[in-house]
């Protein structure tokens, strides 16, 4: 009985609002970091709040100043240097702009070969992860690349002004465009921009007074030249 009441104790949510280093990258080439605090922490994850964009399934590296007890792994040092997977998501709008909460699992102590080649992949975490607390790749599954939709995109063109967001959050380069066709969770859009595959962009219509972010899954130019980009919203569904 002792052995459980235990592993309930250290499983349950400490309210320490420890400072926090995030490391993001969203492409080869691009990255972003930003200091905040946790809201809570266990050995086996945490949660805290970001300024800027990320979605589930991304990985982040975070370095905290973690009690000893709560390490799975580095022991002695000062910092604790951690990969991590996002798996909670919401966001909150105020007067300073968009909070996203964000909830992550630990997932070891080196991310995945695959993160290295592609950054912007998505993973899930498997099963048996958490009883196991085995860092390292085996814990997660990549996210195929080609998700299949699983809803009906309509061809509905929606007046929208595409931001792209720098390292500080801050839009560095916009335009306004159209979709070519648009669902609750995704849509394609004309664009002029030179866009990476997994930049995270915000999307604004003044007519339907939305504003979403979105992940890009893909860019393509057709044979007359006409360059798309087609994005996942991460945070809020699309009013259709």
């Amino acid at each position: 009985m002792s052995e459980q009441r235990n592993w309930k104790r250290i499983r349950d949510r400490l309210a320490l609002q420890l400072p926090v280093r995030v490391h993001c990258r969203e492409t080869p080439d691009f990255a972003w970091t930003e200091v905040t605090r946790l809201m809570n922490v266990t050995p086996f994850g945490a949660g805290f709040t970001l300024k800027r964009p990320t979605e589930k399934g991304r990985l982040l590296h975070m370095t905290i100043p973690m009690p000893r007890q709560l390490r799975v792994f580095d022991h002695v040092e000062d910092q604790y240097r951690v990969w991590t997977i996002v798996r909670y998501l919401r966001t909150e709008c105020n007067q300073q702009g968009t909070i996203f909460y964000v909830g992550v699992a630990f997932i070891g102590k080196h991310a995945p070969a695959s993160y290295q080649r592609e950054p912007w992949r998505r993973y899930e975490v498997a099963s048996s992860s958490f009883q196991d607390v085995k860092p390292g790749e085996d814990m997660l599954n990549p996210t195929p690349l080609d998700d299949e939709r699983t809803e009906t995109r309509y061809n509905i063109p929606v007046d929208m002004r595409l931001e792209l967001l720098d390292a500080n959050g801050a839009a560095v380069e916009f335009e306004q465009t159209v979709t070519e066709n648009i669902s609750t969770h995704g849509a394609s859009l004309f664009t002029t921009m030179k866009l990476g595959q997994g930049r995270f962009v915000r999307l604004t219509s003044d007519l339907h007074r939305v504003t979403v972010h979105a992940a890009i899954r893909s860019q393509s130019i057709d044979p007359n030249g006409v360059s798309r980009i087609h994005v996942e919203f991460i945070d809020k569904e699309w009013p259709l």
